[in-house]
Formats: C-alpha cells, structure tokens, sequence
C-alpha cells in the first residue's frame, strides 16, 4: 500500500524539506561547495515571497552558470562578467520583475567589474550575488582578483605578490560607497547560523529591489575545496582563519 509522506510526517514535526523550486536535478558541484546552499536559499526565499512568477535570474560564465538547471525560475544566460548590464536591460524594460545576478568572484570582480560598479552607481534596482572564494573555480584554480595575499594558486604557484599581483580586491567596499546602493552585506553559508543569516539578507535585498530602493548586493564569502586543494572541513576553516580577517561579516550598508 503507497504511503504519501505528509501521511507520515505531521507538519508540526517537519523540521526541513527541500525548496519547492528546486528541482530533481543532481548537482554537480563539487563535494563541499558552497554553491548548493546559496541555491536553496534563494529557492526558498522567491518561494517565500511569492514571486517565482515574477522572478528572472541572470548567470554568467563560470560555476554560476548551471543555475538555471536547478532552480526553476525563468533564467537569461549573460556573456562573462556583464550579468548587471543584461539585469539592468531586463528591469528597465520590466519593472515590476524582480531581476537578480549570481555571480562569481572571477566573473563579477575581474571582467565584469565596470558592469557591477556602474550598474550599482546608477542604483538599478536589481540585486547582485556575489559568490567569493578568491579563486577562478571552473577553469582550473587561476588566481582571481579577490585572492587572498600569500594564497596559492594555479597561476601563482607561490602564493600572491602583492608587488607583481596588486592587493586583493574588496568589492563590496568599493560599491557600498557609490550612492545607487541601498543594501551591501557580506555573509557565508559554512555553519547553519550564518545560513540563516544568509537567507534573512537575501530575502532584504530582494524586498529593496520590487520597493524601488536601488542595488543591494550580497557577497557570499565562500570554499573552493577543489581549486584550494583541500577537504571540505579543511577548507571551512582555511576560510574562516583567513578569509574572514580580509572579508569580514555584516553589513556594510543598509539605507
């Protein structure tokens, strides 16, 4: 005789259940990543709110690229590093939309950098994710702009110069000084507390956005197991030992 769960599982003792709008596609992140998490998370926040009918994402090139496979919203596919110039076309020609990017660190804070900075000038009411693990994760474990000082990478095998590489890159200071920003946050996703602190910060920056207020973005400080070769238990600790101290959390501004 087929049981239906929720014969099984009263409401009041569910304690978690997968996001409505995520879909039975497995992942193919890597084990550890942090990828997956930020995924559900946003899943459970349109659902949340309502909006999925509402709702169009855009992903550029790089690990953010395969969004569209689990979340089932509608999804526009930008060329690498211009997601803010695609989402600023997008709400301009449909304000009522709640538009939002998922980028990476090697998309948004390289190549796109002109697009974020500008996009968040203008304060287009879009929101910005910002997945930084100070690495290019996809295409082999290049050093990225966001790369921490001393940190090893594939291009730089003894750990970054600051006299031949320049300093790490601190974008959610640049545009929490531009003035179209309304909501610049930095979280992580690596203990279930800050998950929930995550979901409450995207959740505001979705709010700012269908309320007119401008950009919010949301960096999520994140592991790249894989392109830090390293477990992913090491890898949680190398982010909060040494990541954090560069890229602290909280608000950096909440107009």
């Amino acid at each position: 005789m087929y049981m239906d769960i929720n014969d099984i599982i009263k409401p009041e003792n569910l304690v978690y259940t997968k996001p409505r709008l995520m879909n039975d596609n497995p992942m193919h992140y890597c084990p550890g990543c942090s990828h997956g998490v930020v995924h559900k998370l946003i899943a459970e926040v349109i659902d949340e709110m309502g909006i999925e009918e509402e709702t169009i994402g855009i992903a550029p090139v790089g690990c953010a690229v395969f969004a569209y496979n689990y979340i089932d919203i509608d999804w526009i596919e930008a060329a690498h590093g211009r997601a803010p110039a695609i989402a600023t076309a997008v709400k301009r020609l449909n304000p009522k939309k709640m538009v939002f990017t998922y980028q990476g660190d090697g998309d948004l804070a390289a190549i796109g950098t002109a697009e974020t900075i500008h996009a968040c000038n203008r304060g287009e009411n879009i929101v910005i994710i910002f997945i930084n693990n100070g690495i290019y994760g996809m295409t082999g474990g290049q050093m990225a702009p966001t790369t921490l000082e001393g940190m090893k990478t594939s291009t730089c095998p003894y750990g970054r110069n600051v006299a031949l590489n320049g300093y790490p890159l601190r974008i959610a200071e640049l545009v929490e000084r531009v003035d179209g920003t309304c909501y610049v946050t930095r979280q992580s996703v690596h203990t279930p507390a800050s998950i929930r602190k995550a979901k409450k910060a995207i959740r505001h920056a979705f709010e700012n956005a269908m309320a007119g207020k401008g950009t919010s973005m949301i960096e999520i400080v994140s592991t790249c197991n894989s392109g830090w070769k390293m477990t992913p238990v090491k890898a949680n600790q190398w982010m909060e030992e040494n990541m954090f101290a560069k890229y602290p959390m909280g608000d950096l501004k909440n107009v």
